[in-house]
């Protein structure tokens, strides 16, 4: 192991972690390998506060692993909708129906075993090492980069090998020998609340004798911005189709892609295509149709427009009645499925609106 870089960046931290961190996150009590796992998910990609109504629901319906891993996939994706990106959801389930099968219906104490895991990277396996049994392992995630980029003054994107290898190397030296818990927590925190990516409040950081950022006057620039690109923009037509007792029409999505095994409307490329999925599935005039005000959702690649369109008593025809995919569903009943929330947010309008 490699000696510390800097006999107090750690210690610093803790001290400022004591004072102003956060002590009292529903996943610290009790800090378990599940509950630690569980948040970690959910913390990728989502902020602190956005994530505590949904673990709380979540720990509360499936409060161990081997009760997630019994689940259905649509209970799993119900309890997580509205959360985004679903693919932590199905690999969350999946990852524990192989604690199951492989590892005795527990979290692996190992950190290879975590990484086989799906959803689990190096990072994420680091942060549930330290946090549920207190192991030395270091962590890397979008916070901890952004502070060791500035505080070492490390420039280009932290994304590409090169960078990301090199901030390893620093949290690696960096790691305490006490504490692993703790610090792992003060890292994320002080870099969501202090060291943030926009305006971050350097006059009050512990850290900033020895910060080459601040030192410098990079703090702004650092760490490197991701090279950018245009984001293209896709736009699809959704059928809103309701029956004779007002329940909607839903279709479950394919297993891969966007909104993977989610409960959504039935979706079309174009106003042709959706002509003629309708006339394939359902009995009643097209033309009919009430336009609604369009939605714009925002992906990390690309942005999605969708054109909604809405038909009321309508019925499917004969062949397509059993059909798995296809689902007539009462309003009172949709918060039990997993859908996408630009998709949840119509129809909760639409019920508000009728």
């Amino acid at each position: 192991m490699n000696a510390p870089i800097s006999d107090d960046f750690a210690t610093t931290l803790l001290a400022w972690y004591d004072r102003a961190g956060r002590h009292d996150l529903p996943w610290m009590h009790p800090r378990t390998p599940y509950r630690v796992w569980l948040s970690e998910i959910m913390l990728q990609q989502t902020q602190v506060q956005t994530v505590i109504p949904y673990f709380e629901r979540f720990i509360a319906t499936l409060p161990t692993l081997p009760a997630l891993a019994a689940a259905p996939q649509d209970d799993v994706l119900a309890l997580w909708s509205g959360l985004g990106y679903y693919a932590r959801a199905r690999n969350l389930h999946a990852a524990a129906r192989l604690c199951v099968e492989q590892h005795g219906g527990d979290l692996p104490r190992d950190l290879e075993a975590l990484i086989a895991l799906p959803g689990i990277g190096r990072s994420t396996a680091g942060a549930i090492l330290t946090q549920a049994w207190g192991d030395r392992f270091a962590i890397l995630d979008g916070n901890v980069k952004r502070v060791l980029s500035r505080y070492h003054g490390i420039g280009g994107w932290p994304g590409t090998p090169a960078v990301e290898k090199q901030l390893w190397r620093l949290a690696q030296t960096h790691l305490p020998r006490e504490r692993l818990a703790d610090y792992t927590q003060a890292q994320m925190d002080f870099g969501a609340t202090l060291c943030t990516r926009h305006d971050p409040a350097c006059v009050l950081c512990p850290l900033q004798a020895k910060c080459a950022a601040l030192s410098d006057g990079r703090v702004a620039e650092l760490p490197t911005a991701r090279p950018s690109k245009p984001i293209p923009e896709r736009h699809a037509v959704v059928l809103l189709a309701e029956d004779a007792q007002s329940r909607v029409l839903l279709q479950k999505r394919p297993a891969v892609g966007i909104w993977a095994s989610l409960w959504s409307l039935p979706e079309a490329g174009d106003h042709d295509a959706a002509r003629d999925w309708f006339g394939r599935h359902l009995h009643g005039d097209y033309d009919n149709a009430e336009a609604l005000a369009p939605i714009a959702h925002a992906f990390t690649h690309y942005r999605l427009q969708l054109q909604p369109l809405r038909w009321r008593g309508l019925g499917l025809r004969n062949l397509v009645h059993d059909n798995g995919d296809l689902r007539w569903v009462a309003r009172e009943d949709l918060v039990k499925l997993g859908l996408p929330a630009p998709i949840r947010k119509l129809l909760l309008g639409v019920a508000q609106n009728p």
